[in-house]
């Protein structure tokens, strides 16, 4: 006789008040919500086939069943956060008793009740900055002095001296090009964190990932005010024009659940 499949305890996220279910309880089976100190934590009744240690780490493997599974724990999250402040928790953070919950939620209340009342009122947002390497070299080599002198000899030189002179020229453009993402970049950054409360800078992504043609050359997160949030996004759309020409494309993306400005997303998976 087969033992029976035992349910686990899925954790979305925490809100300081009595979260909205209706928002979201078509997304999950059995969703609901955990009490304790003040806190309450959006979780759902899972099965051990799925989610204990041992079947999660074979599921992981399955890229079809994690992109079905983390649409929804981004969608449970951000029906939530519609209504109330939330702390979101990673994907697959699990524990096998609502005790077990209960006691992270003690030991970490202080911490939980802090961030929350930091992330009141705010929203994260993402720009992402990209850079079509061709057109902005075009617009590099009509800027340098030392590039256009070059081309000029390079024009005018015996082949033989020309094939130097286009390594010089070359070694020169990407100097001049990495200097300018480099500038552009930390002045889109400075700028947008001057209009936050709280700004991240995260690993740049392959194109594997971003699945676009440009390069991205800036990640990053903003916590900002909900009062001024169109002030935020105008201003990446004035850099957006301001940088058009030289092949930088800017992709704003908001709110999101604020997994930037917590640290505290770990939990205490599979805790027994």
């Amino acid at each position: 006789m087969e033992a029976a499949d035992k349910n686990l305890i899925y954790l979305y996220c925490v809100t300081g008040k009595a979260p909205k279910l209706k928002e979201v309880e078509n997304l999950v089976d059995e969703l609901y919500f955990v009490y304790q100190l003040g806190l309450y934590a959006v979780v759902s009744k899972v099965k051990e086939s799925e989610f204990s240690e041992e079947n999660l780490k074979k599921n992981l493997a399955d890229l079809e069943w994690i992109k079905a599974k983390a649409i929804i724990h981004e969608k449970v999250i951000e029906g939530i956060m519609k209504n109330t402040c939330v702390i979101p928790f990673k994907f697959a953070t699990i524990f096998d008793t609502e005790d077990n919950l209960k006691a992270m939620l003690e030991e970490h209340v202080q911490d939980l009740k802090e961030k929350l009342k930091n992330l009141e009122g705010k929203e994260e947002w993402g720009v992402k900055i990209y850079c079509d390497i061709e057109r902005l070299k075009a617009a590099v080599i009509h800027e340098e002095s030392g590039i256009l002198k070059i081309e000029k000899e390079i024009n005018s030189s015996s082949s033989g001296k020309a094939y130097f002179l286009k390594k010089k020229k070359e070694e020169l453009m990407k100097e001049a090009v990495n200097k300018r993402i480099n500038e552009y970049g930390q002045e889109s950054f400075e700028l947008f964190k001057m209009l936050s409360c709280e700004a991240r800078i995260n690993k740049l992504l392959p194109k594997e990932v971003t699945e676009k043609e440009d390069d991205m050359v800036l990640n990053s997160a903003f916590l900002v005010d909900k009062d001024k949030v169109s002030e935020f996004i105008h201003a990446v759309d004035d850099l957006k024009t301001r940088y058009n020409d030289k092949g930088l494309n800017f992709d704003c993306t908001g709110p999101w659940p604020p997994y930037n400005f917590c640290n505290l997303s770990k939990g205490k998976e599979q805790s027994g």
